[in-house]
């Protein structure tokens, strides 16, 4: 696989995302091409199947609740164009080496506090995660296998004890960070080199005439 660098990955994933959802609705040939696109990237950053599997049934559960109302025709394009954002974005996060997201968002043309505060909620996702690993395997050590198990031991109390506990750990590892030299600005640099540059300008150009093209269909 082609070495492609953390910033230059996340702007080739918005390039996907953006040039979707700003298609013409019903623009099914252009939203194909796009899709394909995106099967493409997410087997070029090699992501996990069954993860990827498992967070694009959850999500499209919550959004299959917002789109159905608009009737099948409409929610079915909805969805489709959801799913190929879902696709896109995903796979660059279940690849995303360990806290290398604020490596990635340095490259992008936001504010320095928006930055900050992606950073830290990535940094809280990260522990909230971990935690839930963690709840999962002392259940499972307690004897509560299997999908039944683990609901009965997340009752609410437990769910209210996961929220302390990443809250906690949060704080820890920011002043762990502050104490290392954090001020809000990330000591990172994200310059693209001359074909990084030229490679995202064409994707720019390639996702612009796509997009453009469904509007004249």
């Amino acid at each position: 696989m082609l070495k492609i660098t953390l910033p230059l990955r996340l702007q080739l994933s918005l390039v996907i995302v953006l040039g979707t959802a700003l298609l013409k609705y019903d623009a099914w040939l252009c939203l194909g091409v796009y899709g394909a696109v995106a099967l493409f990237w997410a087997g070029f950053l090699r992501v996990p199947i069954l993860q990827l599997a498992g967070l694009l049934g959850t999500e499209l559960i919550f959004l299959s609740f917002m789109a159905l109302p608009l009737g099948w025709e409409r929610a079915s394009f909805l969805l489709m164009r959801s799913l190929v954002c879902l696709v896109t974005m995903n796979s660059f996060l279940l690849t995303l080496p360990p806290h290398s997201f604020g490596i990635a968002m340095k490259s992008l043309p936001v504010p320095a506090p928006i930055k900050a505060n992606l950073l830290l909620a990535g940094q809280y996702l990260e522990i909230l995660l971990d935690q839930v690993k963690q709840m999962q395997r002392s259940a499972q050590l307690r004897g509560l296998n299997g999908a039944s198990g683990w609901l009965r031991y997340t009752s609410a109390a437990m769910i209210g004890a996961l929220y302390l506990r990443s809250l906690d750990r949060a704080e820890r590892v920011y002043t762990a960070m502050v104490i290392r030299g954090y001020n809000g600005e990330l000591p990172i640099d994200a310059i693209f080199r001359l074909k990084e540059r030229f490679a995202l300008l064409v994707a720019w150009a390639m996702a612009t005439v796509l997009t453009i093209t469904s509007y004249k269909i």
